[in-house]
């Protein structure tokens, strides 16, 4: 089944600056979710640098900006190297213009019981998935806080507040992001500057890494149900650059997630304890032999959505009140107004 392409998601002259198309650039560019978050601004009239390890991978998504209209430009790197993503970021507003977004996207992970994890293993997801944003931050802000303006996006997971068990280093890393974010948010509005940063938590999503993340499970991983699509993750990060709050969550699972370990931290662990190894496995056995992305990045043509179509919701509900809270908040004051207009009449 091919997959499904976005529709501009906001009016096109919304990726434009002073007349020129929006540049957008997406870590982790080449599948999953930085795929569909491609598509999803070059549908929105903007020219995308793609970053990604998958040289191949990176020339279809570039193919996906190019037939939507958008100049694209294919930067095959690793995240963890610093240097390669300053010199991505000189070279794409070398050949694009100034960056107007930064979407921070790329990620490793290991799904393993923390005894059986390895110091390496740790400092390769850190390396890429919490150090990779601060690199790819330092090289938007070196550009963005001359101009005073722009917009850096962290991609985010209910995962930065809520840990679970079995991805100890991928929740360690989005609890890192999370606190890098709070620290540089307040820093930009102490700076009085108009350099915008924003963090989408996401839920779980319906994306390749579930068969190629390195893993240490009897059966094969999955995302932890309800599934969402890849699209709606995309929606949601194209809406936050255009309205910059300081998070924007994502589906109700990650609503409860955040707020229920909040209030109610120490049930979470047992309930997780209970059910937490059985909900990210299917029943079908792993390959031990299958290779992972820990280092490599692994070949094939994968794209945006991952063998859970099936099971993937395509639109969430919350999103939508989250990202259209005027208007409800308006839809509620009329209501009011009407039951209380009603209830004068019945008195009178």
């Amino acid at each position: 089944m091919s997959e499904p392409r976005l529709s501009a998601s906001a009016p096109s002259d919304m990726a434009q600056h002073n007349g020129k198309r929006e540049v957008v650039v997406v870590t982790g560019a080449d599948a999953g979710l930085g795929r569909a978050i491609v598509r999803a601004f070059a549908s929105a009239g903007a020219d995308v640098a793609l970053i990604a390890r998958d040289r191949d991978r990176l020339e279809a998504a570039a193919g996906e900006v190019q037939r939507a209209g958008g100049r694209a430009l294919v930067l095959p790197l690793d995240v963890a190297d610093a240097q390669a993503v300053e010199a991505a970021a000189a070279q794409t507003e070398q050949e694009l213009g100034p960056i107007d977004v930064w979407v921070n996207n790329a990620m490793v992970s290991i799904f393993s019981p923390v005894k059986e994890m390895t110091a390496e293993g740790y400092r390769r997801v850190t390396e890429v998935t919490y150090q990779g944003y601060v690199h790819g931050t330092l090289a938007a802000l070196k550009r963005m806080l001359p101009r005073d303006r722009g917009v850096i996006v962290q991609v985010g997971s209910a995962l930065a507040y809520r840990g679970i068990p079995l991805q100890s280093a991928y929740c360690a890393a989005k609890h890192a992001i999370q606190g890098f974010h709070d620290s540089l948010r307040s820093e930009l509005i102490h700076d009085g500057s108009q350099v915008k940063v924003t963090m989408v938590q996401m839920p779980a999503l319906n994306t390749p890494q579930f068969r190629w993340v390195k893993s240490r499970l009897p059966n094969q991983a999955q995302p932890v149900p309800p599934i969402f699509q890849p699209e709606v993750g995309a929606r949601a990060v194209v809406w936050a650059a255009r309205h910059p709050r300081k998070e924007l969550y994502v589906g109700w699972p990650t609503v409860k997630a955040i707020v229920g370990d909040k209030l109610v931290s120490s049930f979470a662990d047992h309930y997780l304890a209970r059910g937490g190894y059985e909900s990210q496995q299917t029943d079908e056995p792993r390959d031990p032999e299958r290779p992972d992305n820990l280092w490599e990045p692994v070949a094939g043509d994968q794209a945006a959505h991952g063998v859970f179509d099936a099971r993937a919701k395509g639109w969430s509900a919350q999103l939508w009140l989250a990202t259209h809270r005027g208007w409800v908040a308006a839809g509620g004051a009329g209501l009011a107004a009407l039951a209380g207009a009603l209830l004068w009449r019945r008195a009178a």
